[in-house]
């Protein structure tokens, strides 16, 4: 009853705002007209009560209300629902990349077979439990899985789509050559096979009620596979960089922005698609802990899931060190240089890349600058030959000669007032940094300014962290070349004592 009384009060506040009715306007007419028309007017009485009852309100029958209320909804969320609902939430609001957020997919019951519209799907959905009760712990264990599954079939999907309406159209139009999208998409065909075998193998651990019991042997039997991304993660900066000169082409750009408007893009760039792949390589490690997280120790499937977790961890990390290295040598190709003198041997020596990116300078001049293993190098990107390189701007500045200069917002340093290069009329300089050789005579030195405070310390952090890591390297290196020595002059010392040792023996 309470809540019906709730449901007339508010219709009775409702009428209080509700527009009132224009009265009529009337053109002409005689006076006697007008008084016959107020003779037909009611009493105040009657007009008070039509004002607050007005004759045509709508009001709702008490049995419906009382119906409705007393209805159970026919989506009424189960108690098995609801805490798989709040595993979902509990997991989603972490920061590992929205590890478990869900892409909305398919409404049917088999995570392997799709549809054209996507909808978020549980896995406590596709439980046909009746009569037995699961424990929280093995709740969350099913969903991790089914997250494991559903992830294979959006990967599996999205692909298709890459090969079908990117890869194709572009070859047959003739917009790209078959090198250049050879070189773009790579290995990116042979993907979906791979990983359609571990979503059947999946599928066919699942019993009747929805449930896997083992997943641990399977996907240690499968991820050795992976080491094939070794090939498409190492190709992925020539073809980030290959991708990014094409869009210059108008075809190329009047193509992309028609498939980016269609509807099987969702609206995403070709390269969100490219990437796919390597997001999803990351997320093993992370599905597989939380897998074995809520696995118990005296689970069968605890032994071989802890092994998986170590296989992933070991290809993820080998793929990483392979990926940087080609990086590394991708740029390192692409340097130009004025003089012989620039190039000192450091860049050569470089395996990794730490960052780089776009700085401006103290003239206003916009350098791409790159911070190798044992370098820093400035660069400005031109075009030779249709091919985008980098001319070594100055001479690159060796990590173990560089010196570091966090300045203030508005700082004055030697060299005069930098104001005038990188601001106009009275405003601040801000987010400048500069970097120097110790020795003033091996070059001069570089006023550097990001395009905002997040990135002036990103570059700092980086750069330092940098310094430090070359420091203990030449540290660790000397330790070893002492060792050596010391232990080449023992050796010399014992041979002399034997042969001081025979002469006097023979004497």
């Amino acid at each position: 009853m309470e809540k019906s009384e709730r449901l007339q009060g508010g219709e009775e506040e409702s009428s209080s705002w509700s527009p009132m009715q224009r009265e009529r306007s009337y053109t002409g007419g005689s006076d006697s007209s007008g008084l016959k028309r107020r003779k037909q007017q009611p009493d105040s009485q009657t007009q008070v009560s039509e004002l607050k009852e007005p004759r045509n309100k709508r009001v709702k029958p008490v049995t419906k209300t009382l119906s409705a209320t007393c209805t159970p909804s026919p989506n009424k969320v189960t108690p098995l629902k609801k805490l798989s609902l709040s595993i979902q939430r509990s997991i989603g609001s972490r920061n590992d990349s929205r590890l478990f957020s869900f892409t909305p997919r398919m409404r049917n019951r088999d995570p392997g077979s799709g549809t054209k519209r996507r909808s978020s799907k549980l896995w406590s959905e596709t439980f046909d439990g009746t009569g037995e009760e699961l424990s929280a712990r093995e709740i969350k264990r099913q969903e991790v899985i089914f997250e494991l599954m559903q992830g294979e079939h959006m990967l599996i999907e999205d692909l298709t789509i890459v090969k079908k309406n990117y890869y194709e159209p572009m070859l047959k139009l003739s917009i790209m050559s078959e090198e250049e999208l050879a070189q773009i998409f790579s290995i990116l065909d042979t993907l979906p096979p791979l990983h359609q075998g571990l979503l059947d193998r999946l599928l066919r651990l699942r019993r009747e009620d929805g449930t896997v019991e083992l997943v641990g042997p399977t996907m240690l039997e499968w991820l050795p596979c992976l080491h094939k991304y070794n090939t498409y993660c190492c190709n992925q900066v020539a073809a980030k960089a290959l991708l990014d000169h094409k869009r210059c082409n108008l075809a190329v750009q009047n193509f992309l922005r028609l498939c980016q408007e269609s509807a099987f893009s969702r609206k995403l760039d070709v390269w969100s698609f490219l990437d796919l792949p390597r997001s999803r390589l990351v997320k093993y490690p992370l599905l597989l802990k939380e897998l074995l997280k809520n696995t118990a120790p005296d689970h069968p499937d605890h032994t071989p899931l802890s092994q998986a977790v170590n296989l992933i961890q070991d290809i993820v990390s080998v793929i990483n060190s392979k990926t940087g290295e080609a990086e590394c040598q991708y740029y390192r190709r692409r340097l130009s240089y004025l003089y012989e003198d620039q190039d000192e041997g450091y860049v050569s020596r470089s395996r990794l890349l730490h960052c780089h990116g776009e700085l401006k300078n103290n003239k206003g001049q916009r350098l791409h600058v790159f911070l190798f293993e044992a370098v820093l190098v400035l660069t400005r990107p031109i075009t030779q030959n249709d091919q985008l390189q980098f001319q070594v701007f100055r001479q690159p500045i060796p990590l173990p000669e560089l010196i570091l200069e966090d300045l203030p917002d508005g700082e004055v340093r030697v060299g005069g007032s930098i104001r005038g290069a990188f601001t106009t009329g009275n405003e601040r300089a801000k987010n400048i940094f500069r970097v120097s050789f110790q020795d003033r005579s091996r070059g001069q030195s570089h006023t550097l300014q990001a395009n905002d405070t997040f990135n002036k310390q990103q570059w700092v952090n980086c750069i330092r962290q940098a310094m430090v890591s070359s420091r203990e390297r030449m540290a660790s290196r000397r330790l070893t070349q002492d060792a050596q020595c010391t232990l080449v002059d023992i050796s010399v010392l014992s041979i002399g004592c034997n042969e001081d040792s025979e002469d006097t023996v023979d004497g």
